[in-house]
C-alpha cells in the first residue's frame, strides 16, 4: 500500500514557476514508477510526466517538454514536478500516481493516486 500526498500548488502569473511535491508513505516507494497527471476544469484527466523507479528514464507530454521537469528522491520518498514558464492552459488540479509497470500515459495502469493539488496560472 502506498499513500500519496501532493503539495506545492497555488496561484502564479503566466511565465512563473512552481514546484510540486508528492510525498509517499511506505517502504516500497522506490520500487514504483511515478507519474504526474492533471485535470483542467471541464476536461478529462491527462498525463503530464513520468519517471522510472530509479530515475533513469522520464517521459513527458509534448506540451510541457522543455518547461516541466520530473525528478525523485527515493531517500525522501518524494517525487517532484518543477514547472517553469507556466501558461494559463497549465491551470489544473495536479495528481501524482504510482505504477508498478511502465506504460506511463495510461491512467488505468496506475495503482495509487493522491488527492491532488490545485495550480492556477493567471494571464
Amino acid at each position: 500500500q502506498v499513500q500519496l500526498v501532493e503539495s506545492g500548488g497555488g496561484l502564479v502569473q503566466a511565465g512563473g514557476s512552481l514546484r510540486l511535491s508528492c510525498a509517499a508513505s511506505g517502504r516500497t516507494f522506490s520500487s514504483y514508477n511515478m507519474g504526474w497527471f492533471r485535470r483542467a476544469p471541464g476536461k478529462e484527466r491527462e498525463f503530464v510526466a513520468a519517471i522510472t523507479w530509479n530515475g533513469s528514464s522520464t517521459h513527458y507530454r509534448d506540451s510541457v517538454k522543455g518547461r516541466f521537469t520530473i525528478s525523485r528522491d527515493n531517500a525522501k520518498n518524494t517525487v517532484y514536478l518543477q514547472m517553469n514558464s507556466l501558461k494559463p492552459e497549465d491551470t489544473a488540479v495536479y495528481y501524482c500516481a504510482a505504477d508498478r509497470g511502465w506504460v506511463p500515459e495510461l491512467i488505468y495502469e496506475y495503482d495509487y493516486w493522491g488527492q491532488g493539488t490545485r495550480v492556477t496560472v493567471s494571464s
